[in-house]
C-alpha cells in the first residue's frame, strides 16, 4: 500500500460519493453542500495526475452514478435526476420525499442487477427522518427508515449480505439480501474512532468504510473484524472508491464541513486522494433504465 497522494485540491465543503467509470476511465464525485459534480481523469500511466471538470447542480447532491443508457443518475434534493454527460445539463425523472421536505438525498449503490440503492436523510442533521430506498426500472420502494444520517449502502461479494450505516450512531449495520428484499437487520461493526461515512467493498469481502473525523479509512473483514484503517493526513474522509484498470487504485473524497477552523492546520481538507491497494475492489455496475 503506498501512502495517500492529493490528486485534486478541490476545497470541496462535502466532497462524497466517488465512484468508477470504467466506459469513460474517470473518476466522478460530488460536493453535497457545494452543489457541484465533478470529474476527475487520470493521465495514462499516472492516477495521480489528470484532467478536471465541474458543473454546478440544482441543488444539494449526493451521489452521480452511471447508467446503461450512458446518462449519470443523481440523486439531487427533491428527487433523482438525470446528468446528460454531453449536454451538461440535469432533469428531474423521479421525485422523491415530496412528504418529507426537510430532507436531502446523501449516498448511492448500484446493484449487480442494476437496481440503485439509496438513502436520505435530515439536512439538519437533528431528526430521525432519514430512510433506506431501492429504485428499479421505475419502482421506488422504502425499505428501512428512522436514521438520523444514512451512508451507503454497498453489497459483499456474493450480494448475500447489504452493509448500511447509521452514521450519527457510528454504526454499520448488516441487512440478509435476497433478489432485492432485505431481512435480518443487525448491527455488523462500530467505528469509536471517527463516523462511519461511505462504505466499499473489496474483492476478498473486506468493508472500507470512511472515516468522519478520523483521519483515515476503516477496514473490516466479512466477520466485522477491524482489521485496521489507512492512515491520512486529513481528519474527514468522506468515502473510498475503486477504480483503475486493474481495480486498485483507491480514489478518497474529504470534507471541511465542520472543520473550518482545521483548514489553516490542515489546508487540503476537501480535496480528493488517492492510494495504491493490494486488493481490488468490485466493478461497478450500471444502473438498469
Amino acid at each position: 500500500m503506498t501512502t495517500p497522494t492529493l490528486v485534486w485540491d478541490v476545497q470541496a465543503e462535502l466532497g462524497e460519493g466517488p465512484v468508477w467509470d470504467a466506459d469513460r476511465a474517470c473518476l466522478w464525485f460530488v460536493d453535497i453542500k457545494g452543489r457541484r459534480l465533478h470529474r476527475y481523469t487520470p493521465a495514462t500511466g499516472d492516477p495521480t495526475t489528470g484532467d478536471r471538470a465541474s458543473w454546478a447542480a440544482p441543488d444539494q447532491i449526493g451521489f452521480a452514478l452511471p447508467a446503461d443508457d450512458g446518462s449519470l443518475i443523481c440523486g439531487i434534493r427533491g428527487g433523482l435526476y438525470r446528468f446528460d454527460v454531453e449536454q451538461g445539463d440535469f432533469s428531474l425523472f423521479q421525485p422523491v420525499e415530496a412528504d418529507r421536505p426537510q430532507n436531502r438525498l446523501n449516498d448511492g449503490f448500484v446493484s449487480p442487477d442494476g437496481a440503485l440503492w439509496f438513502g436520505s436523510m435530515d439536512d439538519s442533521e437533528e431528526g430521525r427522518t432519514g430512510a433506506l430506498y431501492r429504485w428499479f426500472k421505475g419502482d421506488l420502494t422504502r425499505h428501512d427508515d428512522g436514521y438520523g444520517v444514512t451512508n451507503g449502502p454497498c453489497l459483499s461479494p456474493d450480494g448475500a449480505t447489504l452493509y448500511h450505516h447509521d452514521t450519527l450512531e457510528k454504526t454499520v449495520l448488516a441487512f440478509d439480501h435476497e433478489a432485492g428484499v432485505l431481512s435480518n437487520r443487525r448491527v455488523f461493526a462500530t467505528t469509536e474512532d471517527g463516523y462511519c461515512d461511505g462504505p466499499s467493498m473489496d474483492a476478498e469481502g473486506v468493508l472500507h468504510v470512511g472515516l468522519f473525523n478520523g483521519w483515515g479509512v476503516a477496514r473490516f473483514s466479512p466477520e466485522g473484524e477491524r482489521l485496521g484503517t489507512i492512515g491520512f493526513p486529513v481528519q474527514t474522509v468522506t468515502k473510498a472508491a475503486f477504480g483503475g484498470a486493474d481495480g486498485r487504485d483507491l480514489y478518497c473524497t474529504t470534507a471541511w464541513l465542520g472543520n473550518a477552523d482545521k483548514r489553516e492546520a490542515q489546508p487540503t481538507l476537501g480535496g480528493l486522494y488517492h492510494v495504491r491497494v493490494e486488493t481490488p475492489g468490485l466493478s461497478q455496475h450500471k444502473i438498469a433504465l
